[in-house]
C-alpha cells in the first residue's frame, strides 16, 4: 500500500513507479494465475459465509466448526504472516538488539567488578533489580501497540471467519518469541561478567533462563495491557502505573 501511494510534492515520481510496477504485475505468471482463479468463479454464484448457509449445508467449503479451513491451517498462515511482517523490518530487529547491548554494557559498566563484601552485596542487589526493570519495560512497551493498532484488522477478518482468536494469538507471539528469547542472552551474556557475579556455566544459564522467563511475562503482560486497550495512546498512559506495584 506504501509503494503505491501518491505522496504529496511528489506525484509524477509515484505515479511512474506505480505503473513501472503495475506494469510488471501485468505480465507476471502471479497475474495470469489470479486471472484464471478470477475467471473459474465467474458465474458460480458461491455463498463464502452466511448463518444460514452454514446451517443448511449449502455453503462451500464450511467446516462444523463454521470455519473454511481447519485450526492448524488458521495457525499457519497467521505464524507465516506475522513472521513476514517481523522479516520485513530488520532494521527494527537490529535497534532493539543494540539498544539491549547498550543497556547491558552500561549497567556492566556501572557496577563493574563487584567485590563479595557488604557494599558489594548493596551493589549486586541493585543490579539485578536493573536486570528486572530493563527487561520489563523494554519488552512491555515493544509489544504494547501491537494489538491496539491492529483491533480494526483482526476483527474484520473475525467476522469473516478467517480465523479463531486462538490461532491469531499464538500466531502473533510465536513469530516474535525468538527475539524475546535473543534480547535477554545478548544482555545477561554482556552484563553478568562485567558486573562479576558468580563464576561457573550453571549459574549463567540459571541466571539467563530467569532473564528469559521475567522478559517474556513482561511480553504477555504488554499484550494484555494492548488487549484491554481501546488505542494505543490509552496503552501507553496505561501502562507505567500498572508495572510499577509489579516492580516493587
Amino acid at each position: 500500500v506504501q509503494m503505491l501511494a501518491i505522496a504529496p510534492n511528489k506525484e509524477v515520481e509515484c505515479r511512474d513507479t506505480i505503473k513501472k510496477i503495475c506494469d510488471s504485475f501485468a505480465v507476471s505468471p502471479i497475474a495470469r494465475d489470479v486471472a484464471e482463479m478470477a475467471n473459474v468463479g465467474k458465474g458460480e454464484n458461491e455463498v463464502y459465509f452466511s448463518g444460514s448457509s452454514a446451517t443448511n449445508g449449502s455453503g462451500k467449503g464450511i467446516g462444523k466448526t463454521g470455519y473454511r479451513a481447519s485450526w492448524w491451517t488458521q495457525f499457519y498462515y497467521v505464524l507465516w504472516r506475522s513472521w513476514l511482517t517481523v522479516l520485513k523490518d530488520p532494521m527494527l530487529v537490529k535497534v532493539r538488539l543494540l539498544q539491549t547491548a547498550m543497556v547491558g554494557t552500561l549497567i556492566g559498566s556501572i557496577y563493574f567488578g563487584q567485590k563479595l563484601d557488604q557494599d558489594g552485596v548493596m551493589n549486586i542487589n541493585g543490579a539485578l533489580f536493573l536486570f528486572l526493570t530493563n527487561m520489563t519495560f523494554q519488552n512491555v512497551f515493544a509489544v504494547i501497540n501491537v494489538f491496539s493498532a491492529e483491533v480494526p484488522i483482526f476483527l474484520r477478518e473475525r467476522r469473516s471467519r478467517l480465523f479463531r482468536v486462538d490461532t491469531y494469538f499464538l500466531g502473533k507471539t510465536i513469530a516474535e518469541l525468538p527475539l524475546f528469547i535473543l534480547g535477554p542472552w545478548v544482555f545477561t551474556s554482556i552484563a553478568y561478567p562485567m558486573i562479576g557475579l558468580r563464576a561457573g556455566l550453571m549459574p549463567f544459564l540459571t541466571a539467563t533462563f530467569i532473564v528469559t522467563l521475567v522478559a517474556n511475562v513482561a511480553t504477555s503482560f504488554g499484550y494484555f495491557i494492548s488487549c484491554a486497550s481501546s488505542s494505543i495512546s490509552m496503552a501507553l498512559s496505561v501502562g507505567h502505573p500498572v508495572i510499577i506495584p509489579f516492580l516493587i
